[in-house]
């Protein structure tokens, strides 16, 4: 089976199953020669990376807790063929590297926190990154 079926497979099923698109927020590259963003003046600002398609469902919790104890948690399910054409467009070594610097994600409106990332390999390649996500959003499911 060669490369581009490979990543078609995740796509079409994220497809079939609902895909949406998410977005991925991450620090804006530093402007150099300003001297307010030198000094950490300026307020931090963020670009949004558009990835999809992408499946959410939420993680039901092992053991029984009031939601108020816990904030909701979430996996996202997401495409490896846009995961790379981000990591070509914005230079970034590796999937690892662009979700580790990622601030949030962005799921219809509700900012959630990575807290873990899995790659999913299928014929010994990423096919598709499982995102560990909490969140206080009770109605995006």
């Amino acid at each position: 089976m060669n490369g581009t079926a490979q990543l078609r497979i995740p796509d079409a099923l994220l497809r079939s199953t609902g895909g949406r698109t998410v977005r991925l927020q991450i620090p804006a590259p530093a402007v150099p020669g300003v001297m307010d963003e030198q000094l950490g003046l300026a307020q931090p600002q963020f670009q949004d990376v558009v990835l999809g398609p992408a499946l959410l469902r939420k993680v039901r919790p092992r053991i029984a807790t009031s939601q108020t104890e816990r904030p909701a948690q979430y996996e996202l399910l997401l495409s490896a063929s846009s995961v790379e054409k981000t990591l070509g467009s914005l230079a970034f070594d590796s999937a690892n590297v662009l979700f580790a610097q990622a601030a949030s994600v962005d799921v219809g409106g509700a900012l959630l926190r990575i807290t873990s990332v899995t790659g999913v390999e299928a014929f010994g390649r990423v096919v598709l990154y499982r995102l560990g996500l909490v969140g206080a959003a009770a109605d995006l499911v």
